[in-house]
């Protein structure tokens, strides 16, 4: 018999060593933890042991997890709470941006809206876009997160550092409907906004922004 036929065969009688339980102290593993031969039982205490940690770490993580989330939620709920107490429409762009970086502890935040209402054509919000930047806005489905390219939005943030990272947010009122705005976020850190990111709550962001601002909209 080879070391395939003992292996089927043990498996197929799998009360083999119940009925031969004196083997089971004469069998001799090599421990890849302790380095020497080791019974069978003390291999079986390894791998449990094993699993165990493998378990504590992964419960570890999924309580981290569960933590940061418990803190975003937070934060969410606050900078919400902001735009509902917002007295006045044209106070609600600067509320929104401010408290993205206040609660959010963002670097910077900023936005821009076309179509605007005539009562606020002349406010910071609504300042020059170009239609390249309209264009875009309107081509993203997800906000865009990577590195800044020299984007035309990048240039709507006045910043002491070079804006190294950049998060582009669309503005629209429902899925697929007019996109009427763009939503900014920029950091000197090139690593706080990357193209592999989770984009999942950036998406509530946008969302939340779009229908708190889509008073200022010319409908």
């Amino acid at each position: 018999m080879n070391s395939t036929d003992i292996a089927t065969y043990l498996v197929q009688h799998p009360h083999f060593f119940e009925e031969h339980a004196e083997l089971l102290s004469s069998i001799k593993l090599t421990s890849p933890v302790m380095g020497r031969a080791i019974s069978l039982q003390e291999r079986q205490m390894e791998v449990v042991r094993e699993k165990y940690r493998a378990l504590e770490l992964r419960l570890a993580e999924l309580m981290r997890i569960a933590e940061d989330n418990h803190i975003i939620t937070g934060r969410f709920q606050s900078w919400t709470r902001s735009l509902l107490l917002a007295r006045n429409d044209v106070d609600l762009p600067h509320i929104l941006t401010q408290g993205l970086q206040d609660i959010f502890d963002l670097p910077h935040a900023t936005l821009r809206l076309w179509n605007v209402a005539a009562d606020f054509s002349h406010t910071w919000f609504s300042g020059s876009v170009s239609e390249d930047a309209m264009l875009f806005a309107k081509g993203l489905s997800a906000p865009f997160c990577g590195p800044n390219q020299d984007f035309e939005a990048a240039g709507w943030i006045e910043a002491a550092e070079p804006l190294q990272s950049i998060a582009m947010l669309p503005l629209r009122q429902a899925p697929g409907a007019m996109t009427f705005g763009l939503l900014v976020l920029g950091s000197p850190d090139p690593a706080r906004y990357t193209k592999d990111m989770a984009t999942d709550f950036l998406v509530q962001i946008a969302d939340t922004s779009s229908a708190a601002l889509s008073c200022l909209i010319d409908q």
